[in-house]
């Protein structure tokens, strides 16, 4: 497969798990900038899936990547390619999992060529759309807490994420399974997770429109989250100061992806 890397892990030849989105199929944790020059200190629910399922995992995500960016690299992300404090991105500063072939790949180029090259992918999943959020909480004169610049964030993320995923299955030729994953909230108690809950209600509608399955990770932390009063950092799933999960989260992610993942 084009562009793979030593990260990649699993047993050559059992089949091959391609992982699609942000920093959280990542596996980035904001406070290990020592570990940035080495993708192998990172690892997320994808690598979890994989040694379950036995598969090869290709994990082209990409930290700070938004549904614009995923599709064209001259976009607006929050730290992928470019921030909107400067022109300096994750990916042309340190190395992700896979090599992609140049710095004009965008990850939805990657995919197709990974999908088109091999005929063993037997697993897909996609987790975009929170750093659609983000960009909007830094450039709206509301910090994205209205309903007018929620719905704006939401279709913006609604007409991607179906560009996308028509994209796979029609330019990649994919029949097999895509899972898209949903997010969790950092709290479960405020107006955050209610703006979570719609995003993640909008993401799954596209998916299921383009023939996808749902990972729901906003119930994945749900229970454990309101246990400790609705805050998913004092559970335990999302690092301190941080907005990722943890190692318990990321395993919680794994299961809700497994729990949709064909047999």
């Amino acid at each position: 497969m084009p562009g793979t890397s030593a990260e990649s892990s699993g047993d050559a030849g059992s089949g091959t798990y391609l992982a699609l989105g942000d920093s959280v199929p990542f596996g980035f944790r904001g406070g290990a900038i020592t570990g940035f020059s080495d993708a192998a200190n990172f690892a997320g629910y994808p690598e979890l899936v994989g040694a379950e399922l036995g598969l090869e995992v290709v994990n082209a995500s990409c930290p700070g990547e938004t549904t614009a960016s995923f599709l064209d690299t001259t976009a607006q992300s929050n730290g992928c390619q470019n921030s909107l404090q400067s022109g300096f991105g994750y990916r042309t500063a340190y190395p992700l999992h896979v090599r992609y072939e140049s710095v004009d790949q965008s990850q939805l180029d990657f995919a197709l060529d990974a999908l088109t090259e091999n005929g063993d992918v037997e697993l897909v999943t996609l987790q975009l759309g929170a750093n659609d959020g983000f960009l909007c909480q830094q450039t709206t004169a509301n910090r994205c807490s209205t309903p007018e610049e929620l719905a704006g964030v939401i279709r913006t993320v609604r007409a991607n994420l179906g560009t996308i995923l028509s994209t796979l299955r029609d330019g990649g030729g994919y029949e097999g399974q895509i899972v898209v994953v949903t997010y969790y909230a950092l709290d479960y108690a405020n107006a955050q997770g209610s703006a979570t809950a719609e995003l993640d209600a909008a993401i799954g509608e596209v998916a299921e429109a383009n023939g996808a399955d749902v990972a729901n990770g906003y119930e994945a932390f749900e229970s454990e989250a309101r246990q400790a009063g609705g805050d998913s950092v004092a559970a335990g799933l999302v690092l301190p100061n941080d907005v990722h999960p943890t190692e318990e989260g990321q395993r919680l992610l794994a299961e809700a992806v497994l729990e949709v993942v064909d047999d």
